[in-house]
């Protein structure tokens, strides 16, 4: 958080830390885990959190990077994703297993933190708090995006408890295969799989329903709208969110691979369906047709600090895109109708395929990664 330490996750079990203003090396964690990093995740400006497909987080401290704070078991399969609440201190992790976890690293030892499954689908990909923790967003390798309102991290959600989710998911033959089975940085054909639900069927483009149960967790089910064949489904292979918590940023992949796209969706409020709690959906603002270049691999992408710029990997390298060619906010230029983001800047410097791309909190600056493991830093000339 304070732009002091670059950390790199890596294919064979290793995790860099680099210096981001010098690009002097500080260390390499050869053994972070016994299989491919996934994620990184500060806590604070020293203690953070690694994830593997060795189904296991790992806590580190910067003070002494020597040997682990603590390792947390309790995943069964690739863990993908790394969240922290910062009010209740609660690490949120999720995997390929389908299982979101919540770990208590107020109560943390050498032998680990109490957990406990907060929620489980099936398909799931990648999950994100909004910046003030009120929600959690999941999206799915078959093209929904999950919403869970008035967040409480303190109250586990069975799955029973939400029939319109589960008929959902259990409405096609395809959906028996188990998302557990893709490469390990491949998106790989659980991911596109075509979930032939009534959700996909008939409302395709822009479908919601809402499972109105307490007040705090109340589930909603969005299938967002992509540009492209819509009856060909989709799958959401990255998530980010607006740092205003205005928006949300999707990247998707057409279940046959042959295109992918960059989408912005404005969060709207709108009039409850039942008492209990608000009715949001998502309205497609921006969109991008993106270089569908090493296809199956996840790309990462990421909103600016200040939400007016997106980076996104483009091929061999990235690509900087604003709202309009002014770089404005995205709430002084919402279109009526979805509109193409603007490239403000190409920026290729690698010989592979970029993965990842990530802004400094603080600072001009952007990182990128490569599938070959060459990582590029950008800054501004005035």
């Amino acid at each position: 958080p304070c732009r002091s330490v670059l950390t790199v996750a890596c294919e064979q079990t290793e995790v860099l830390l680099f210096d981001p203003i010098s690009s002097k090396h500080i260390k390499t964690l050869s053994e972070a885990h016994e299989d491919c990093v996934n994620n990184i995740r500060f806590l604070d400006n020293r203690l953070f959190a690694t994830c593997s497909d060795d189904t296991t987080i790992a806590l580190w401290d910067l003070r002494k990077l020597n040997t682990k704070v603590c390792t947390l078991h309790g995943h069964t399969s690739w863990v993908k994703n790394i969240e922290y609440d910062t009010n209740t201190r609660l690490l949120v992790t999720s995997g390929f297993d389908g299982n979101v976890i919540i770990w208590d690293t107020n109560r943390c030892t050498e032998d680990g933190c109490p957990h406990k499954k907060f929620f489980h689908t099936r398909f799931l990909m990648r999950m994100r708090l909004t910046p003030d923790c009120s929600k959690m967003l999941i999206s799915t390798s078959s093209g929904y995006l999950l919403i869970l309102h008035d967040l409480d991290l303190n109250k586990s959600l069975e799955v029973g408890s939400y029939p319109i989710l589960r008929a959902r998911r259990t409405t096609s033959s395809s959906d028996i295969t188990s998302s557990g089975s893709s490469g390990p940085r491949t998106v790989g054909s659980p991911c596109h799989q075509n979930d032939s639900g009534p959700l996909s069927e008939k409302h395709m483009s822009r479908s919601s329903q809402r499972e109105g149960g307490s007040p705090r967790n109340s589930l909603e089910v969005l299938t967002p709208e992509v540009p492209g064949e819509r009856d060909r489904g989709n799958c959401i292979t990255s998530l980010q969110l607006h740092p205003k918590g205005w928006a949300t940023l999707l990247r998707c992949s057409s279940n046959t691979d042959d295109q992918e796209w960059t989408c912005v969706y404005e969060f709207q409020e709108g009039a409850p369906v039942r008492p209990v709690s608000p009715r949001c959906s998502l309205r497609l603002t921006h969109c991008i047709e993106e270089a569908n270049v090493g296809r199956g691999y996840i790309k990462e992408l990421c909103f600016s600090p200040d939400g007016r710029m997106i980076s996104s990997p483009h091929a061999f390298g990235i690509r900087l895109l604003g709202f309009d060619a002014h770089c404005s906010e995205l709430v002084d230029c919402l279109p009526k109708e979805a509109s193409p983001l603007k490239e403000i800047r190409s920026l290729y410097s690698h010989n592979d395929v970029v993965l990842t791309t990530k802004f400094s909190p603080t600072h001009c600056q952007i990182a990128s990664g490569c599938l070959s493991g060459r990582v590029s830093l950008y800054q501004p000339k005035f």
